[in-house]
């Protein structure tokens, strides 16, 4: 799985001018599912997500997660962070689930962290989405399970 994870003061995500996720303060995290992610990989990015350091503390320093503030997920789907620009000018995709099974973890991880006590609002998954948001910092932190240290697996 590969997530880029923006720390914003707010976020929404509209389909067909209305809106379907909105959060304040928390975090959007743009969702990619590779071929062969399994439970492990969304068990291990939910605890990275809901655990991550972005948000500040008393002294300014990046030291509080999702959880110690209680700031809320936006998550949204986007298998076009599996494209690959190594050869031509048009991405490959080839890397990215199959759509049904890209979207069992793409709803399991939410409820995965919606059920550590974190509020999940989601996009539409495969929807033409527009995606708004502020991004607090900024502050945008790139995750691949795949390159994870083998000491953590």
């Amino acid at each position: 799985m590969r997530a880029v994870v923006q720390r914003v003061s707010e976020c929404q995500v509209t389909v067909n001018q209305s809106v379907v996720g909105q959060i304040r303060s928390g975090m959007l995290v743009l969702l990619g599912v590779e071929q062969g992610d399994t439970e492990a990989e969304l068990h291990y990015l939910a605890d990275k997500l809901i655990h991550l350091r972005i948000f500040e503390d008393q002294a300014g320093k990046m030291n509080r997660s999702l959880i110690d503030t209680g700031g809320a997920m936006l998550l949204v789907s986007q298998f076009t962070l599996l494209g690959d620009c190594r050869k031509g000018r048009r991405p490959a995709f080839t890397a990215a689930e199959e759509p049904q099974q890209a979207k069992r973890l793409y709803e399991a991880l939410g409820a995965y962290v919606q059920g550590q006590g974190v509020h999940v609002e989601y996009g539409i998954f495969a929807a033409d989405m527009k995606v708004q948001l502020v991004n607090d910092g900024p502050v945008t932190i790139l995750i691949d399970t795949r390159e994870r240290s083998a000491a953590t697996r």
